[in-house]
């Protein structure tokens, strides 16, 4: 069991608790959308409010299956983040579609940690009741076409479908955000051709070598020997910025 898993488990149980002994503080922090400027805090006491003991339960028991794995994969600090950014996406879902319906429960945060568990491992099967296998990707599929249907097919259920969806969204737009912010894809970009300007060639051209560094030199021959073979199409970003660097100066 990972640190921020467990310590999410625990507050969610200890506010169960607590609000059985005390029941007046489920009113105080469940969320209605439509008062949370009255309530702003409601919406994040609301992901660690439960209607039940099964409600926590299976809400509990998919944080312990899937929540280890997806904050070994994501580091603690970017794990809490998608928990938190998946309940207040579904909060805002909430606010557009349902917006005076209480709503209690970490649903749409475990939602986004179930997402995130099918982002990086969409083929790894799963088995509903511990019997019926299927891949992860495609239980997410089914999972929002029943939020869906539950949502818009005027199916009174009591089950907050549009938490389910906007934890759902936001887990995924997070996890985009990852992605594209990552060490590999900053690479990555770094290394994509630019399109340099067109007198750019006639200035590096005129760099004088040697008023460089030796460690500068050594790159600046590089460069032109790759510039001689393979033009400027073939010059990285990273390649191009070192010689308009030094053609500024010269």
């Amino acid at each position: 069991m990972t640190k921020w898993t467990i310590r999410l488990i625990v507050a969610n149980v200890a506010a169960f608790v607590l609000t059985q002994a005390v029941p007046r503080l489920m009113e105080m922090m469940m969320l209605v959308p439509a008062h949370i400027l009255e309530r702003p805090w409601t919406a994040i006491t609301y992901m660690f409010m439960h209607a039940g003991f099964t409600h926590i339960l299976f809400n509990m028991l998919g944080l312990y299956f899937f929540g280890p794995q997806v904050e070994t994969e994501l580091g603690g600090t970017r794990f809490l983040t998608l928990y938190f950014i998946s309940g207040l996406a579904g909060a805002a879902l909430s606010f557009v579609f349902t917006p005076f319906e209480a709503i209690v429960g970490a649903s749409g945060a475990i939602f986004g940690v179930f997402l995130a568990f099918a982002y990086f491992w969409p083929r790894e099967r799963i088995f509903i009741w511990g019997i019926l296998p299927i891949e992860a990707r495609w239980l997410v599929v089914a999972m929002t076409g029943l939020s869906l249907f539950g949502g818009f097919g005027g199916v009174e259920s009591g089950v907050a479908h549009f938490a389910h969806l906007g934890g759902f969204a936001g887990a995924y737009l997070y996890l985009r955000w990852v992605d594209r912010h990552s060490p590999a894809a900053i690479l990555a970009k770094s290394m994509v051709p630019a399109t340099p300007a067109k007198d750019a060639p006639d200035r590096w051209a005129r760099i004088d070598r040697e008023k460089l560094h030796e460690v500068n030199r050594s790159e600046l021959d590089r460069i032109r020997m790759k510039l001689a073979t393979g033009g400027p199409a073939g010059l990285t970003r990273q390649e191009i910025e070192f010689l308009d660097r030094f053609s500024e100066q010269h």
